[in-house]
């Protein structure tokens, strides 16, 4: 990627995992003096590898009472509003933005503080469906700048990892077609295909040389992040093809009705999934936008009839040190214990293997994504363990695009080039492959004990779902 003029300052809000990971990456990509960024952060991680950059760092937290007084002398049109924080509102800065004529990038939607655990909310509020719906609403007819929400690998990457994974599974059963230029395109093609189901399958093998203790959570990307994600309903995008809701899935009720939730923490719901080096695994049904977004963006209809949606959830395994962490949480009631690591140099090997899973086609199942070992990532960018690369290349190459269609609006990761997403974002991502499996969530089933399944589809959420 050739160095990209940066037109104006650039505002860093968060200093965690991915901003201190995405720091050297903007300098190494982008024709900007670092003396024009500015980082606000709630605590002081992430100083020191500021100060080695020469950049300013203030450590205030932003509030509800005074992001806007605050913001608003340091940005100006054509200037850049970095959002990689928690307790945040990210519509209330993609707000800001528009009336400063400011270009915006999230990795997800955040709410101000108590957003995903204010218990006068219904689960139904607390989801990331319902914030996608308060988001899409501040898109407006004609040009606005550009505010990419939710894109850095999950969600995000993962996007266009459906997309050349569609072209790739045509390509193989021999359909000659063109590359579609539209979400009607994209919906006829997935339909065509007969995929039922797209899993973002992520296995997560790194190991450091120092374990858990008990009473520490242990992660290899923002603690905070995947508590919050963890304590919402687990939400998935449901298909067309799905025979029975869930006893405890419920519909919204609003907005365009892609997915559902489940009356329980995502953190506390497993499913079925496969990759390529892990094989078959439990993945928690961590909720996720992108679960949403893909499921809404291929969804074919016939006047007001939706004849085809696929559906769509986030596996995850994370690391066994995180695994073991959540499960600790759970039994103290969802309590997060006062000590808290974040793995970075202390990894002594694991790759992170992320991709997509789309099933149910004529070739049964195919994964294609990025297995990136901490080894490449250490040798491809410092300040970054395997996770936290494919987060923040993925921030940079979503940068450069806004940076290069800056009168867009409010946009999702759909709604980007993914070839020039994945062009971009390729050299931090290790090997990306794809690979066809014969897998399916039935293999293996029934055999000490009986269970309640639908042989008839092995892509039944009934199936995939752990009970």
């Amino acid at each position: 990627m050739q160095q990209i003029v940066f037109p104006g300052h650039l505002v860093i809000i968060g200093c965690g995992s991915i901003g201190q990971g995405v720091l050297p990456l903007i300098l190494r990509h982008f024709q900007i003096d670092p003396a024009k960024i500015t980082i606000i952060t709630a605590c002081e991680r992430g100083h020191d590898v500021a100060d080695k950059y020469g950049i300013r760092f203030i450590n205030k937290a932003l509030t509800e009472d005074d992001y806007r007084d605050r913001l608003t002398p340091m940005l100006r049109k054509g200037d850049f509003l970095l959002n990689l924080s928690v307790d945040v509102s990210s519509i209330a800065l993609v707000e800001l933005c528009r009336d400063l004529g400011a270009l915006y990038l999230d990795t997800c939607i955040e709410p101000w503080p108590g957003g995903y655990t204010d218990p006068n909310l219904s689960p139904s509020l607390r989801s990331n469906y319902a914030l996608r719906e308060q988001m899409l609403k501040l898109r407006v007819d004609g040009p606005a700048p550009t505010a990419v929400v939710t894109h850095g690998a999950n969600p995000g990457l993962v996007s266009h990892f459906v997309k050349q994974a569609l072209l790739n599974i045509a390509r193989d059963t021999g359909l000659d077609i063109e590359v579609p230029t539209d979400r009607l395109g994209w919906g006829a093609l997935a339909a065509r295909l007969g995929v039922k189901v797209i899993h973002i399958a992520e296995r997560d093998t790194q190991v450091a040389a120092q374990h858990k203790k008990a009473g520490e959570f242990v992660n290899t990307w923002s603690i905070d992040g995947f508590v919050s994600e963890g304590c919402q309903p687990a939400e998935l995008g449901w298909g067309t093809h799905e025979k029975v809701l869930p006893a405890d899935g419920r519909h919204h009720g609003f907005g365009c009705d892609s997915a559902i939730y489940l009356m329980r923490p995502g953190a506390s719901q497993r499913v079925r999934t496969w990759t390529p080096q892990e094989g078959p695994f439990l993945g928690f049904l961590i909720t996720h936008s992108e679960a949403i977004s893909i499921a809404d963006y291929f969804t074919v209809r016939d006047g007001t009839a939706i004849t085809y949606r696929p559906t769509c959830h986030y596996a995850y395994h994370p690391c066994d040190d995180a695994v073991v962490s959540l499960h600790e949480f759970a039994g103290k009631n969802w309590r997060m214990p006062e000590a808290q690591r974040l793995m970075t140099d202390e990894i002594v090997s694991g790759i992170d293997e992320l991709g997509v899973l789309l099933a149910g086609h004529a070739k049964g199942a195919y994964w294609f994504g990025s297995q990136l070992s901490i080894e490449e990532a250490r040798r491809l960018a410092p300040h970054n363990n395997a996770t936290s690369l494919q987060v923040t290349g993925t921030v940079v190459a979503a940068m450069a695009w806004a940076l290069e269609n800056p009168m867009r609006g409010v946009v999702e990761p759909e709604d980007l080039d993914f070839q020039r997403i994945l062009e971009l974002s390729r050299p931090y991502l290790g090997p990306v492959v794809g690979v066809y499996t014969d897998w399916t969530p039935l293999d293996g089933r029934g055999g000490l004990f009986p269970e309640d399944l639908d042989p008839s589809d092995p892509w039944q959420f009934q199936n995939i779902r752990v009970v």
